[in-house]
């Protein structure tokens, strides 16, 4: 892994929903240097998400998406699921909750509201010990951020919950394609926070100045 770096800002490539050809077959070294931390937000085979750690050689941490159920099986090797937890790199907490909403009856890593929010609160503990977290780590987006109307690209209430309350620097999901409709918006903000969808891959700087 890189050595911790004593820098104003760290390069945070992320990534969901679609493999990049200009990362993936046409890869190219250069293109990666400067990358410090990788986070995937869903629904990308685990020999992907493999294959950018190995080069990379930087952490690369991860949410399962809706169709993610494969990685029970064979998780990214090599990767770090930050499902209800936080992570801490360099000092940003970072908080993972992957996942879509349930439109399938009893499917895995789809969650009613209601789920979403008991997950939420069996965090609570860990949000007081940490002080609250830094970056937002979800497959789906919030309500009304970006979100569709369909059941299953629906947004959750309690992510904006967690953004008024905590008022975390970024907001990272995927799960709403860019060829899903006109109104896709690759980044935006709520509140104090910047959200961003990563839909094939996009690079974040995060500056620790004015944190």
């Amino acid at each position: 892994m890189k050595p911790t770096q004593k820098s104003d800002k760290i390069n945070i490539l992320i990534l969901a929903d679609e493999e990049s050809k200009l990362l993936y077959d046409f890869y190219e070294p250069e293109r990666m240097k400067d990358i410090d931390l990788i986070i995937s937000c869903g629904d990308l085979r685990s020999d992907y998400l493999s294959f950018f750690v190995s080069l990379c050689n930087v952490p690369l941490l991860y949410v399962r998406g809706n169709h993610d159920t494969k990685y029970e099986r064979k998780p990214p090797e090599g990767c770090i699921c930050i499902e209800d937890t936080i992570y801490v790199y360099n000092g940003i907490r970072i908080l993972g909750l992957g996942g879509s909403m349930e439109y399938l009856p009893g499917a895995d890593c789809q969650y009613t509201e209601h789920a979403m929010k008991h997950r939420v609160k069996k965090l609570t503990l860990k949000l007081w010990r940490h002080k609250g977290f830094d970056i937002l780590v979800t497959h789906s987006p919030a309500r009304h951020i970006n979100d569709m109307e369909d059941l299953p690209h629906r947004g959750f209430e309690v992510f904006r919950t967690l953004m008024e309350k905590y008022k975390p620097k970024f907001f990272f999901h995927g799960h709403v394609h860019a060829n899903y409709g006109r109104n896709f918006k690759r980044v935006d903000t709520f509140g104090e926070t910047t959200v961003v969808n990563a839909y094939d891959h996009y690079m974040v700087e995060y500056p620790f100045n004015n944190k």
